[in-house]
């Protein structure tokens, strides 16, 4: 388990975080969401020790992840930020294999090779595994990305809006990757994201941050709440229910008297 306890952030005299806590739900998918300057990555920068702290501490089975070494660290957490760029020229094989680092310290050996094309098969890139990342679309790429954090085999996944660039296809492509990830792995998957509706679909659990705070947490359907986001993104929320599901509509509907069919 994660738990993260009184965290406070600044950026110069700026505070970006301010006293947040809350514990991360192991097997489930929780999104990070909230406007612009919420600090939901400069939050997950702290959690995954990218970041250090004001104050307050991160544990990670009850042990402060300061008192952890980097290489202890990388065994139990994995991180994919926002930017990738990579400035050599590398394959999708070579890409996967940097997961197994911590492990390896580049000699691979039998089991690091067999993580590798596990990873590489479960994300469906044998075809693509000895082409360069650059020659690749945005989905083929954030797959390779995610291979790579495969590879890595951690408990915990943090991932940095992860969707940014891609088309609604390959986004739900790569949440239903993800929630793939819990199942089969019995992974837990912390990600930042903005777009509300695919938190919705996909997400257990939601935090949502405003003004460096914890607005509110809980249980999707329970955050996904007209009361709640209308205060966290300073916006007129519509919600309505689609098979069991709520959603949110930007614009409110009711007011040009189309009805909507409650059913959540």
């Amino acid at each position: 388990m994660i738990e993260v306890k009184n965290i406070n952030q600044f950026y110069g005299n700026k505070q970006i975080l301010k006293d947040v806590n809350f514990k991360i739900k192991e097997n489930e998918i929780t999104a990070l969401i909230g406007p612009n300057g919420a600090g939901k990555s400069t939050l997950l920068g702290v959690i995954s020790r990218l970041l250090k702290q004001k104050s307050g501490e991160v544990l990670i089975d009850n042990v402060n992840i300061d008192k952890i070494s980097s290489n202890d660290i990388a065994k139990k957490m994995s991180v994919l930020r926002q930017s990738n760029n990579i400035n050599i020229r590398i394959t999708v094989e070579e890409l996967v294999s940097f997961g197994r680092f911590p492990y390896s310290k580049g000699r691979l050996n039998n089991i690091d090779k067999a993580k590798i094309n596990e990873a590489i098969k479960y994300m469906k890139l044998d075809d693509l595994r000895d082409t360069y990342i650059d020659q690749m679309s945005g989905g083929q790429r954030q797959r390779a990305y995610i291979a790579m954090v495969l590879a890595q085999d951690t408990k915990y996944i943090f991932l940095d809006e992860p969707l940014n660039n891609l088309d609604m296809k390959h986004a739900v492509e790569m949440m239903t990757i993800l929630e793939n990830l819990v199942k089969d792995y019995k992974k837990t998957i912390v990600i930042v994201m903005h777009d509300i509706n695919i938190a919705s679909a996909f997400c257990s659990h939601i935090v949502a941050m405003k003004d460096g705070m914890i607005i509110a947490e809980g249980k999707t359907n329970d955050i996904i709440n007209k009361e709640i986001l209308d205060d966290v993104f300073d916006h007129d929320f519509c919600i309505a229910g689609f098979n069991g599901k709520k959603i949110c509509v930007y614009h409110n509907l009711l007011e040009k008297n189309i009805t909507l069919e409650e059913e959540v």
